[in-house]
């Protein structure tokens, strides 16, 4: 999969999939399936642009 693009205000993942995004059916990945994945992604991926953009003297400490 290709890189998030990462900054603090991207806010795609502020809301969950409503009870009614799903169908019900089984659905394998299901949408809340794929959110929590890209979900967990995101904050991957954000940790690690904070760290990259973390003023010079925060990271010497």
């Amino acid at each position: 999969m290709p890189p998030l693009t990462i900054h603090p205000e991207d806010d795609r993942f502020r809301r969950s999939p409503l009870p009614g995004d799903c169908c019900q059916s089984g659905c394998d990945p299901c949408v809340f399936d794929l959110y929590d994945e890209a979900l967990a992604r995101y904050r991957t991926e954000l940790a690690a642009w904070e760290a990259r953009h973390r003023p010079q003297a925060a990271r010497d400490d």
